[in-house]
């Protein structure tokens, strides 16, 4: 950490991960206090780098209030899938757990992880322990450590896919906190003697200063959104073979309201390296980022502000001198979108994959489209794997030929949406889950999203748009879960039904979107958009994307980088 850094006080979340012995806290006092559904507060804290977060039903807040009842606590569960990679019986082991414990729904998030809501503290364990049972776990889904790694869902675009994959999986492992209180508390592991003097190898007594996310991106596909994380590796794939990774560094989506000194950023381009390597740069970064990390400030933490206040040629030198490691210039590659392709695909080793698409991530029955059910179904018939993508759907991935009529005759039956029927902007949307359980959201997201983009359609389909890709995304605050500000049309909710409108994101995931008009309610985005996509469709020049045009038409400036989003 720099002298500056270090003379400034530690933030109240370094006092209690420091005083945490290793993640334990209280947890398991908590978990065994029955006059409340909650937990205490450090231990809220803590029980994020173990993979959950209590949450409480907003709905209800007031009805409960009048009740003189506590809120009605539940907690969220994250999984990790590195690479979005799962197996059938662990999608029915997941799709059980969200019944028996959770709302009812499953909810695939932009990291390529499962996501249950709902879960009451009485059964926080048993869930956990069910995960664990699956082989899947949820330590280090959240918190200050490495994320949920992820990798391209696009294994019928490049025969190198299953390798970079297994590069995600490796660099999950290595990354992956070595605390033992994940075991003691959640699967009655037994206290370790001398535990309270244990050590973490790699990320110390204080683990990182902030969250750390990390992507793998596989040309010409960006269905990671690689430059909104604060690590990422590019695949460089030459004559069919992978021959290393260019890496990036900084990027990351959230600001916050009325702070100039917060801003998304997209990350930096740095260098490339053979892709023996990766484990090692990967670790290189994050002990930049330990060591040199704003601790004081959390609004200021992310490697994102690291890199802009000490610079890429310090990075550079950082990695040479903890690894040895001397970045070479970056390989030339091209992106051509960052949304997924649907329907089948054929890959070069005789496979299908079918990629469904989940509006807003959500799976649930509901009238006339039980996609829940329809993937229980054909996981359990289904040979292969399920593949979650990080623009939250899932594609069934390795259907041999004679299987294939059977997956066909379940999508059918289930009537799961035809791609060719659904409209290209709904078919590149993302919406965090926002209301009614995250503390976090001034507005609606998931539950909203797919009204407005009823009506937006409408205005497509005056203006012949309907098969033309524009990416949208709505989030329910700045925190950036849904990446809204590289959408060609972000919308960031501010207040209940009160959203700030963001327009001129690149299409492949390469520029930042900028304020276009603040406060807006639903009508005024209509009234907004329809002129500027008449003009779009009138005026457009072949095959420019729409945050291109409004750049281009003067609609909004072009954010060139982070620093200037506020402009």
């Amino acid at each position: 950490m720099s002298e500056n850094q270090e003379a400034s006080p530690p933030s109240p979340i370094e006092i209690i991960k420091d005083n945490s012995n290793y993640l334990r806290g209280t947890i398991d006092e908590s978990l065994a206090d029955p006059l409340t559904g909650g937990m205490r507060a450090t231990d809220q804290v803590l029980i994020k780098f173990h993979g959950t977060y209590q949450q409480q039903d907003r709905d209800l807040d007031e009805e409960r209030k009048r009740q003189k009842l506590e809120p009605l606590y539940s907690f969220l569960i994250r999984v990790r899938v590195p690479g979005g990679v799962t197996t059938a019986e662990q999608w029915l082991a997941m799709d059980s757990l969200s019944d028996q414990y959770g709302d009812k729904t499953l909810k695939l998030t932009t990291r390529q992880a499962f996501q249950f809501h709902g879960v009451l503290k009485r059964n926080l364990k048993k869930t956990i322990q069910e995960i664990n049972k699956s082989l899947l776990d949820t330590i280090a889904a959240c918190g200050d450590v490495n994320r949920n790694v992820m990798c391209s869902a696009n294994p019928y675009e490049s025969p190198v896919h299953n390798e970079v994959a297994e590069d995600a999986r490796l660099i999950s492992a290595y990354l992956t906190p070595h605390t033992n209180a994940y075991h003691e508390i959640w699967l009655d592991g037994k206290l370790i003697e001398g535990g309270e003097k244990e050590e973490e190898p790699l990320y110390g007594r204080l683990y990182l200063p902030r969250k750390f996310k990390t992507a793998i991106a596989i040309p010409p596909r960006n269905d990671t959104d690689v430059l909104s994380n604060d690590l990422g590796f590019i695949a460089i794939v030459e004559n069919g073979k992978l021959t290393g990774y260019n890496v990036t560094v900084g990027g990351g989506m959230a600001y916050t309201f009325g702070n100039k000194d917060t801003y998304p950023r997209v990350a930096d381009v740095v260098g490339y390296f053979p892709k023996e390597l990766i484990v090692e740069v990967a670790e290189a970064i994050l002990i930049f980022q330990r060591d040199h990390g704003n601790r004081s400030e959390r609004k200021n933490a992310r490697l994102k502000y690291t890199v802009d206040r000490l610079g890429l040629d310090f990075l550079r030198s950082e990695i040479k001198r903890s690894k040895g490691i001397s970045l070479g210039p970056p390989h030339k590659y091209l992106f051509d979108t960052m949304g997924d392709k649907y329907g089948w695909i054929k890959s070069p080793d005789g496979l299908w994959h079918y990629t469904v698409f989940v509006e807003g991530g959500k799976l649930v029955d509901k009238t006339g489209y039980s996609a829940k059910s329809a993937l229980r179904e054909i996981a359990q018939i289904h040979q292969g794997t399920f593949i979650l993508t990080g623009n939250q759907n899932v594609v069934i991935a390795k259907v041999s030929e004679s299987q294939k009529p059977f997956i066909e005759h379940l999508l059918k039956k289930f009537r799961i949406l035809n791609p060719a029927k659904i409209s290209l902007l709904r078919q590149n949307s993302i919406a965090c889950a926002a209301l009614p359980y995250c503390g976090l959201a001034f507005a609606e997201a998931e539950r909203y999203l797919p009204k407005l983009i009823d009506k937006i359609d409408k205005v497509l389909e005056a203006n012949d748009l309907l098969k033309v890709p524009i990416s949208i995304r709505m989030t329910g605050c700045p925190n950036g879960c849904g990446r809204p500000f590289l959408a060609e049309i972000g919308l960031v909710g501010r207040a209940p039904g009160y959203y700030n409108l963001y327009l001129g994101a690149g299409f492949t995931g390469d520029r930042l979107n900028k304020l276009y008009k603040e406060m807006v309610t639903e009508d005024q985005i209509i009234d907004i958009l329809t002129p500027i996509l008449e003009n779009y469709s009138k005026n457009r020049f072949n095959e420019e994307h729409f945050g291109d045009f409004v750049i281009r038409n003067g609609y909004i400036k072009a954010t060139i980088d982070g620093k200037n989003f506020h402009e």
